[in-house]
Formats: C-alpha cells, structure tokens, sequence
C-alpha cells in the first residue's frame, strides 16, 4: 500500500475580536484566548494536527499585528511553523487561502492542504483525524473537500450544505447539492428532521494545484493578485510579508462563495466531533461544564439563586442573585451583561463602544509585545504605575524617551539592564532609575519569566514617545 502523503495544515488567523467582547478586542481576538481549557483556541487547533506522521508543520496566515502573538503560542507549544504568512489587510479567506497554495505549490503543486479556522473548538480529536483520512483520498483524486457538522439541533447561526449522492469509490465522502445560507428557524428544523444536511464547519481539504486551478477558472483576479503579492513578498524574521499594494488589489471573497459554491468538484465529509465554532458566549455555555442550576462558571464567580446562565470573571469578583439565562463577563476594565439569546449581538455593544472612540474595542489592559507585556495598574496625572513580564531570553529595544523618565523595581527574575553607557544587573527587590533622553534597554538573560513594576512619570506619558535606537524585531 502506497504511502500517504503528508498534509500540510493551512491555519487562518483574522478576526475582529466583536463576537466575544469584553474578553477578546481587534488586537487580541478570540483565538489567542484560552476559553474552553488552558491552552488558547488557536493552539488548540495546531495541537490537533501536531502527529508528525500525517501532518507537515503548519503554515499560519495572519495579519501584521498579530504575527508575535502567533509566534510565541507556536514556541510554547515547541511547534515551528513552515512559515507564518502575514497578511496586509483582511481579504476573507479565497485570497488568504490562494496566498499560502501558491507558496505551497512553488515545492509541491499537488501539496494536500487542509484549511483551518484557528478559533472553533472540537472536544473529539478522534472523530476529527477520522475525518481527514477519507477527505484526503478524495483530495487526492482531485475533489475539493468541506467538512460538514452533523446537526444535533435547529441551528439558525450556521450555514448547511446538503448532500447528494455518495461519492463513488471515496467511502465517507458525498457529493454536494448545494449550500445553503443561515436558515430562519422553521426551516432550520425542517432541515433536521429530513436529514441529509450538515453544519457548514469552514474546514476543507484540497490539493494546492487543484484549488489555484478551480479559483482561476472562477476568479482569476484573485489569483492574479495573490501571484503578484506572493512573488513580491519579502522575509522578515522569520515572517513573509505580502506584497501589500498586489494583495490589497484582490477581491475580498470566502472560498464559499468564490469556488465551492460554484464548482462541480465539491466534496462533503460528514463528521460529529464535538464541534463549535465559538461564536459568541452562548455557544461557550452550550458546550461549558454545568453546575446543578445550569450554569457555566469560570473565574472568581459566586452564583446566588441564579440558573441557566454564563458567569465570567478575569479578575474582579461576580456575584449574581436571582438571575436567569444571563451572560456576565467581567475583565479588569469592562463588564458586560446580556441575555443569553441575545449573545449573538454582542457586536452592537462593540460598534457603539467605537462610535464614541472608546479603546475597550481595540485593546486589553494587557498589550502584548514580542518581548511579553505591560499592563498599566494605575494611571494618574503625570505619571504612570505598569507591571511589565520580559519572557525568557527576551530583550526590548534599545531605545529612549524625551518626555519622561522611568524607574524600574524587579519583582522577580533577573534583568539586564542598558543605561546609556553602562550595564549592569538588577535581582529580585532592586531597583534604577532611568532619566529621560538617555538610552537604555531591558533583557532577561534567565531562566524565568521576569517580572517588574515600572513607575513613569513626566510631561507626556504616550506610547509614541518612544524612539527605537535598535530592535531585534525589526520595528526601527
């Protein structure tokens, strides 16, 4: 029996971050956030294709703000991606697609792809890799294969795809009759006692060749583009950059609607492995472990006569008395509460929040960086309290600010300090003081993340404040 080729995961990486508000924003989204256990959505997905015997090491496709988030949840789970692709704007998933089957086919155009979304959850690995194997026989014939979610309710948030006949020779696998838009309710239930439709899940299968085949055919502009931004990329670190003029110039299309809906050569596997796609709290109570009155409880929460309700907290305690079908979820600066049949219109909140130019939309607390995170503790007049976390081996920029100075206290760790000539160590409980206008520069040479509280103070306390002398991450 001939050997299987290896499939390489393709895992798209975008989002906006409104489905899940308060807890995910536009910089920190829902799949960089561990909501169904310890590890995040999106190293969940690339843990479960992580058998080296039937997958290849990933390829990641992301935007450029997101490309360090990315690389450190690869490094702690000790996965090295064949490449991390940067997107320079969003352009729905046939370009993000397209993008990494052209760099896939410069080594191999009949790579056998499989296209992830990096924030749906599945709780059955099994079932899952299950699936796959007879979704990459059929991909091996050619067929452009979509997985679909065997419904076990009425579901109006989702779109279906009904199947047709089986497919011939490719056990498992059946032709599609047709894709069908989110249902109203009636129809929705009607869809389930007739049988014969599936959850549309946005997983598919194919080969790299086959794809850029039927996508030209269909829409050759996208293609054109994505060839344009792919031959034009650049390397940065260990990121390739789109070209950004070319990729921008792409129609924005999902592969639904610019390929599978149109082809003769869509495939459906139906599978039932557990999955969601997290698509608002709703979803994560449907799928939560639930107390004796129904409700799903994470954090510091105490529940009073409560039932049926999803309780959330990243820091503060929540304490609910007599409620019934809500959701609370509270972080260190939003809280919001919603009926839970209103979960899917958590956007609303999220647009009115940037009508008024809030920040809550757009960043956490907590800002990560390539080198870890700050988080600011208190911010007064003139001057500023943060804690800052430099991850082992970590160093900032060289860098230097004309309008404040900075003291730094270690908590624990050790630090490597750069203050204009000099450098020197600081351990646990001591502290130096930066003046403004002298170059200076934080690493952390251990073996432990290093923790610290840095005090600012000064005329303008701004992040733009800042000029970087030198930067091992290319951010001069």
């Amino acid at each position: 029996m001939a050997e299987l080729p290896k499939i390489t995961p393709v895992i798209l990486s975008g989002g906006s971050g409104t489905r899940l508000w308060p807890m995910s924003r536009q910089t920190y989204p829902k799949q960089f956030l561990a909501l169904t256990g310890e590890r995040s959505l999106l190293q969940e997905t690339v843990a479960r294709v992580g058998n080296p015997s039937r997958f290849a090491a990933p390829v990641m496709v992301c935007n450029v703000e997101h490309r360090f988030v990315i690389a450190e949840q690869l490094r702690q789970l000790d996965i090295k991606a064949q490449s991390i692709v940067l997107e320079p704007t969003g352009r729905n998933t046939a370009p993000a697609a397209a993008a990494a089957a052209l760099l896939l086919a410069r080594t191999d155009p009949e790579a056998l792809m499989l296209l992830l979304p990096s924030d749906h959850a599945i709780n059955d690995v099994i079932a899952f890799q299950s699936a796959v194997a007879p979704a990459a026989a059929a991909a091996g014939k050619g067929a452009l294969v979509t997985f679909g979610i065997k419904p076990v309710q009425p579901e109006t948030g989702y779109g279906y795809i009904q199947r047709g006949a089986p497919l011939k020779g490719s056990p498992g696998c059946f032709s599609v009759a047709a894709f069908v838009e989110k249902p109203d309710l009636p129809m929705a239930k009607d869809y389930l006692a007739r049988g014969g439709y599936d959850w549309n899940s946005g997983m598919f299968l194919f080969g790299a060749g086959a794809y850029l085949e039927e996508l030209e055919r269909l829409e050759p502009d996208i293609v054109a583009c994505c060839r344009n931004a792919v031959d034009a990329a650049t390397c940065d670190l260990d990121f390739t950059r789109l070209d950004e003029g070319s990729f921008k110039a792409s129609p924005a299309k999902s592969i639904d609607y610019a390929v599978m809906e149109h082809t003769d050569r869509a495939v459906v596997v139906p599978a039932e492995m557990g999955w969601n796609d997290v698509g608002s709290w709703a979803a994560l109570w449907d799928i939560g472990a639930k107390d004796g009155a129904g409700n799903v409880t994470v954090g510091d929460v105490m529940a009073l006569e409560s039932s049926g309700c999803y309780l959330r907290s990243e820091g503060p305690l929540v304490a609910t008395l007599g409620i019934d079908g809500l959701v609370v979820v509270a972080t260190d600066d939003a809280v919001l509460v919603a009926p839970k049949e209103r979960a899917q219109d958590v956007r609303v909140v999220v647009e009115a929040l940037r009508a008024r130019n809030r920040s809550e939309p757009l960043t956490h607390p907590r800002v990560y960086r390539p080198w870890g995170y700050y988080q600011t503790v208190h911010d007064g007049e003139r001057f500023q309290v943060k804690r800052i976390t430099v991850a082992v081996g970590a160093s900032l920029s060289l860098q230097l600010h004309h309008h404040r100075a900075e003291h730094w206290i270690v908590v624990n760790g050790a630090a490597r300090v750069t203050r204009g000539n000099e450098v020197f160590m600081l351990n646990e409980n001591e502290s130096t003081y930066i003046p403004p206008n002298t170059s200076h520069r934080l690493e952390n040479p251990g073996k432990v993340p290093l923790n610290l509280i840095e005090v600012q103070s000064g005329s303008y306390l701004g992040e733009d404040d800042i000029v970087r002398l030198e930067d091992i991450y290319g951010r001069n």
